[in-house]
């Protein structure tokens, strides 16, 4: 699962489009914690676009990811952190490595070494050819199979929206920093999801749009998840859409002003 372009390009929303049960197989139950997870789909879907699961979307995206995908989304916001020290920290986990965007990032601030995780093979392919990480290993986030109390740094970019639940990623990230180590999250802010009504999603090979499964997660769930793992809050930022979002997309001037990034900065005090 790696970082996206998830909204290309306004299109008209489909009058026709079936409804969220015809297009989505049945969810697990989701506890309380969860309880917005599927808000999306039962709310605020406004394209109606087939949707296949993580794994097959980013398959069918993989030739064409990094010509949509933007820096603005995630990594021009992780440079506007003040937390992170990027020179200092000698080693990464970076889950939902995708393409290695991420990891490519982090090794020209200074990171050391990374080691990255993800659920695509074709997306690891891609990492494997840019060189940027260490280690590179196909697994589910909720159980990397890394080392535990390894990691000074452990991150995700535009990874969360996938997640049915938050909890395993928080609590396995926990595993993985090391005693005073960061957890940083970068992803789509909810209000975003809600107020756009896009899915993250790309164009196949036969021309389709076609959406990857997106979960709707509150600020309160990240933090709900996070403080159940065992994390401490050291920074959060919300990015809006400015002037440089409405440079690249003009269509987007309808939402200047709402944040359309979220990062947040973990801290794991033991």
């Amino acid at each position: 699962m790696p970082a996206h372009q998830p909204f290309p390009a306004d299109q008209p929303v489909p009058t026709d489009r079936p409804s969220p049960a015809d297009r989505h197989s049945p969810a697990d139950g989701h506890s309380p914690a969860d309880r917005h997870s599927d808000a999306f789909s039962a709310h605020f879907d406004a394209r109606g676009y087939p949707v296949v699961d993580v794994r097959t979307g980013y398959a069918g995206w993989v030739d064409s990811y990094e010509d949509t995908v933007e820096d603005l989304m995630d990594v021009d916001v992780l440079a506007s952190l003040a937390v992170p020290r990027w020179p200092d920290l000698p080693r990464a986990a970076d889950l939902g490595c995708g393409t290695g965007r991420t990891g490519a990032w982090l090794r020209a601030r200074g990171v050391g070494a990374v080691d990255g995780v993800d659920l695509t093979p074709q997306m690891l392919d891609r990492a494997r050819a840019r060189g940027a990480h260490e280690k590179l290993v196909e697994a589910d986030l909720a159980d990397t199979g890394l080392p535990g109390d390894a990691y000074p740094l452990v991150i995700t970019s535009l990874v969360d929206e996938h997640l049915p639940d938050l909890r395993p990623l928080y609590r396995e990230a926990f595993r993985l920093a090391a005693p005073d180590g960061l957890f940083v999250l970068v992803g789509l802010h909810p209000q975003f999801i809600m107020t756009a009504g896009m899915p993250t999603h790309y164009t196949a090979a036969d021309g389709t749009e076609t959406a990857i499964s997106t979960h709707l997660h509150y600020v309160s769930d990240h933090v709900a998840a996070a403080l159940g793992a065992g994390w401490t809050l050291a920074e959060l930022r919300e990015e809006p859409v400015g002037d440089a979002w409405v440079a690249r997309k003009p269509k987007w001037e309808r939402f200047r002003g709402i944040p359309v990034s979220a990062a947040y900065v973990w801290r794991k005090l033991v």
